[in-house]
């Protein structure tokens, strides 16, 4: 079964395919997603890796946590379930003030 890490602390000029090569020193990599800013489209700085095997993902942990890569020093841990976001109508964002009704 496959399991998701979170690799944070990147170089902004890390690739999606420069990380895959790193941690399939560790073992077999499923997926790579650089986590990007949707306005400017540049990496935040993070990803999540997915290696093949639960074995894998301990040893890329142990090998990659604090390992410099790019003159930065990695964090690498398990990745938590995203949390949901509920849906926010226009007066939630704006304090959750009643506009147009009188407060008396």
């Amino acid at each position: 079964m496959a399991k998701k890490l979170y690799v944070g602390n990147l170089a902004y000029t890390v690739t999606e395919e420069e990380l895959k090569e790193l941690f399939e020193q560790a073992g077999k990599v499923e997926l790579v997603k650089m986590i990007t800013d949707t306005m400017t489209g540049r990496s935040k700085g993070f990803a999540f890796v997915e290696m093949m095997e639960e074995e894998e993902a301990r040893k890329a942990k142990e090998m990659f946590n604090g390992y410099t890569f790019k003159e930065r020093k990695l964090v690498v841990d398990d990745a938590r379930p995203q949390r949901e976001r509920g849906s926010r109508d226009f007066d939630s964002r704006r304090g959750g003030r009643d506009r147009g009704r009188s407060r008396y």
